[in-house]
């Protein structure tokens, strides 16, 4: 498979979450990919995920239910280790859908509500910091 070519910006498409045309900041030096979750609650019937952002107007306040999810522990670039929920869903790239890892954080107070890492980027992608949203231009 050719790689395609990604920049260091995006809009991605999460069907299973009901979440189009989310921002999301391609991260090489980050290994997991995370999405910002607002509310996380276990219940009987699985993990409530509330994806709402006040800065981010197409997260859409929609509580998901996972019956699957497990935890990881992610490093942030100070060196705290937080222990977060981790969730498999839907990606959608240059109008490809992809199987994608996400952890839940709360990301409110951070410029892109999604970061994809290296676990993702890896085999597919090539990123390139000096272009923008190429897979979301390449669908329009």
């Amino acid at each position: 498979m050719t790689k395609k070519t990604l920049g260091r910006t995006d809009k991605i498409d999460f069907p299973k979450l009901d979440l189009f045309e989310v921002d999301c900041k391609i991260d090489t030096g980050a290994y997991t990919s995370a999405i910002h979750c607002s509310k996380v609650a276990v219940k009987d019937d699985g993990l409530h995920c509330t994806f709402y952002s006040k800065g981010h107007p197409n997260f859409n306040s929609k509580t998901k239910v996972f019956k699957d999810y497990t935890f990881t522990d992610v490093k942030s670039s100070n060196g705290f280790v937080e222990n977060r929920y981790k969730i498999k869903t839907d990606v959608v790239f240059f109008g490809k859908t992809f199987k994608i890892n996400l952890t839940l954080s709360t990301r409110d107070d951070m410029r892109f509500p999604v970061l994809i890492g290296r676990q993702f980027l890896k085999r597919k992608f090539l990123v390139d910091v000096d272009i923008l949203n190429q897979s979301f231009n390449h669908n329009n």
